[in-house]
């Protein structure tokens, strides 16, 4: 079956407008996204950790109560004293590792004067208690 135009002749040639539009689309496409894909990420060398527990005479705990009360290693003292206690008591310990616990009731000011009263007192590394959540109440 011919296809016949205005003058009756017939149209033998493919109309390419659609395919020049498609083809343009998808280089489009391509220029956008090949940045993307070219990005590299950076090389970072994570530091390996472990989920084991530490012996007790080997870190310091530091306890903060929902009622603003400090502990260090279970002996109550006074959050003004924590900077004069806490270097001896981290030099006793080979780690110099800091754990601090805080009641989810304690205010966030206070758990940050404490990581950053052991940072000033010579600690290597501060650990924050948790409890896993499946052993929440």
């Amino acid at each position: 079956m011919q296809i016949m135009g205005d003058d009756e002749a017939p149209v033998t040639g493919i109309n390419v407008t659609p395919l020049v539009d498609v083809c343009l689309v998808l280089v489009i496409i391509f220029l956008v996204t090949a940045p993307i894909l070219n990005q590299t990420i950076p090389n970072v060398d994570l530091p390996k950790a472990s989920v084991k527990e530490t012996a007790e005479n080997s870190k310091t705990v530091i306890t903060i109560t929902k009622d603003n009360r400090w502990m260090i290693n279970e002996k109550e003292c006074l959050q003004k004293n924590l900077a004069g206690i806490l270097p001896g008591q981290i030099k006793k310990t080979k780690q110099r590792l800091v754990v601090i616990r805080a009641d989810r009731q304690a205010r966030h000011g206070e758990l940050m004067l404490a990581m950053q009263t052991a940072k000033n007192s010579g600690a290597r590394s501060i650990s924050i208690a948790t409890i896993p959540t499946e052993q929440r109440p």
